[in-house]
């Protein structure tokens, strides 16, 4: 019996100890959540500052006529999905890998794949993985990795091996469900922002066409920060999520484990009761003979 009741008591502190480091983990999470939040407006104002730019840079080169469309046979398309890079996100990763297989591709694709535990998922998928890269711990890491994915992405372009670029990534909401964005970054729609009506075009030291591509290149990687952001706070959502289920199965099991405790403490109370019952009675039979003897 003691040795089951120390057993209890020793599965009850670690029980404890499990329990602060999910709340821990639950407060790590809550943490980068907000500060994934806090730095999207930043993002969003760049990028609608880039876009105002393009709209000066286009009195210089008019676009007002789409741009041929190129051989349908020659569209080579990449698709860039946003995973999580570090576990306990429950279904996470496996719902946005399950979106991207969903997809009905009409163009031949490759795949960009970040988050090591995303690209686990994705080859039991199947998915032709040309390209990975870690997500990000830390809101501080987003620009670094945007960077690194419009650099690959611009290789495969500048090569011809794509002519179609788009995002799939998972977006930050209040019900439990998990929401899936799809956005296209290109071939870029430059009709999309308005022309400025200033007077006078602005003065430039690169040629029109030129300064275009290179504003269109921030704004994509505006873009992919505020994708990646997205991602990596729905990815804390699910964590913190995961946590508070962990948790409520921790309370149970504590519960569970206390209630053992007691009936076992309890069990071992009586038995020694009985035991000191039962030595007492002994007691006093033996000298109720050695009186009657005498």
């Amino acid at each position: 019996m003691s040795n089951k009741l120390n057993d209890v008591q020793t599965r009850i502190g670690s029980v404890h100890e499990l329990e602060a480091v999910v709340s821990a983990m639950r407060g790590i999470a809550a943490a980068r959540t907000r500060e994934a939040r806090g730095r999207l407006e930043g993002i969003r104002a760049c990028a609608s500052m880039i876009g105002a730019a393009i709209g000066d840079a286009l009195m210089l080169d008019d676009r007002s006529e789409p741009a041929a469309r190129p051989d349908a046979s020659a569209e080579r398309q990449v698709m860039i999905i946003l995973c999580a890079e570090q576990g306990f996100v429950g279904t996470f990763n496996d719902h946005v890998i399950a979106v991207a297989t969903s997809r009905i591709q009409v163009y031949p694709t490759e795949y960009f794949v970040i988050g090591d535990r995303g690209l686990a998922v994705a080859a039991e998928h199947g998915l032709k993985i040309s390209w990975s890269a870690p997500m990000v711990v830390h809101a501080d890491e987003v620009p670094v990795l945007a960077n690194r994915i419009t650099e690959a992405l611009y290789a495969r372009l500048e090569s011809g091996r794509a002519t179609r670029v788009n995002v799939l990534h998972a977006a930050p909401q209040l019900s439990a469900a998990i929401e899936i964005v799809e956005q296209a970054l290109l071939p870029f729609n430059f009709r999309r922002f308005p022309k400025a009506t200033r007077r006078l075009a602005p003065l430039v030291t690169l040629p029109p066409q030129r300064l275009l591509l290179k504003l269109a290149e921030e704004y994509i990687f505006a873009q992919l920060c505020e994708a990646i952001l997205l991602s990596f706070a729905a990815e804390n959502e699910a964590r913190m999520r995961a946590m508070i289920a962990a948790r409520t199965n921790v309370h149970d099991t504590l519960d569970q484990l206390i209630g053992d405790f007691r009936r076992l403490r309890q069990e071992e109370i009586t038995s020694e009761i009985v035991e000191l019952a039962s030595g007492s009675l002994v007691v006093n039979d033996s000298r109720q003979k050695r009186r009657s003897k005498s």
